[in-house]
């Protein structure tokens, strides 16, 4: 015979749009990485800042292909350290949009865990602080 086990996730999922709709119209850019560096958030106010849309920066290596070079070895040093649970605050380094203007950023970055606590990536929440 078969045994089938359910759970009902209707609660887990709301949640889940809620969370997600609450990210895209904050009003400050916010992105997130999985483990492996690839951008898998990336809210209204950080598209508006940079200028590229989700699609053109779902997937992609942020680091690699979104950070100055000489920041890419720092910006690197605060992901790894988010991904093995250490926050950071108040990291000021250079974003180039698409356009190809620097901006600074003062971010945050925090470390993303699913229900069972596994880190599953960073969320970097920042603020435009050009002057």
């Amino acid at each position: 015979g078969v045994v089938g086990i359910g759970q009902d996730i209707t609660a887990h999922l709301a949640q889940e749009r809620e969370y997600s709709k609450l990210i895209d119209t904050a009003n400050a850019p916010i992105f997130g990485v999985d483990t492996q560096g690839r951008v898998n958030v990336w809210n209204q106010c950080a598209k508006d800042l940079v200028g590229y849309t989700i699609d053109e920066v779902m997937g992609k290596k942020l680091v690699e292909e979104f950070i100055t070079d000489d920041f890419k070895t720092a910006v690197q040093a605060v992901l790894d350290q988010a991904l093995s649970g250490q926050e950071t605050a108040n990291f000021e380094f250079p974003l180039i949009t698409k356009a190809g203007a620097r901006i600074e950023v003062l971010l945050n970055a925090t470390t993303r865990r699913d229900e069972q606590g596994n880190v599953i990536g960073v969320v970097g929440i920042g603020q435009d602080i050009t002057g």
